[in-house]
């Protein structure tokens, strides 16, 4: 059985070297995230203040995969 993931919106504050992400949380928490694959393969470019939806794993909720920019 394949486990599920998290997924949570929160706000790009800080863009670190090697598409890393310093992700804020709505509940305040600050997440290191990292951009998927399609995100990549399509040149999808983050800039600090931009909204994200990622996915996190329910058993490390320090990390995160940034799925989607919203508007």
């Amino acid at each position: 059985m394949k486990e599920e993931h998290i997924e949570v919106e929160g706000r790009v504050m800080t863009v670190l070297p090697g598409t890393m992400f310093r992700v804020e949380l709505v509940n305040k928490h600050l997440v290191l995230a990292t951009i998927c694959g399609k995100m990549r393969k399509r040149w999808v470019r983050l800039s600090v203040g931009d909204r994200v939806k990622m996915e996190m794993s329910p058993y490390d909720l320090t990390k995160g995969r940034i799925t989607w920019r919203l508007q």
